[in-house]
């Protein structure tokens, strides 16, 4: 992986998770997996097309997250995930960290 890789990171959202994460005003993003897969799912640039088509095909309302990995607060570990390695996010994602938030469909 080169530094740039490592230097932004993206996650696929559901606009209404995301919306919710703003009108909290608690500067944090939270999804379903953090609490049941104790992380928040990631991808590098070359990963999150794959990632939307898997296990995103036929759903609308979905946005890009573009992250500055250096303004993370919390852990990321990359893991083994479907013949690669895959960001997980051990804690909430913090709302500053987000650089780009890009429609998807």
């Amino acid at each position: 992986m080169n530094t740039a890789e490592q230097q932004r990171l993206f996650h696929i959202a559901r606009r209404s998770d995301w919306q919710r994460a703003l009108d909290e005003g608690a500067g944090a993003y939270r999804v379903a997996s953090l609490e049941s897969q104790g992380f928040i799912h990631l991808s590098i640039e070359r990963q999150w097309r794959g990632v939307l088509e898997t296990w995103f095909a036929g759903e609308r309302d979905l946005l890009l997250l573009e992250i500055d990995a250096a303004r993370v607060t919390h852990e990321v570990r990359f893991e083994p995930a479907d013949g690669d390695h895959f960001p997980h996010l051990y804690g909430p994602l913090a709302i500053d960290a987000v650089v780009s938030v890009r429609e998807l469909r």
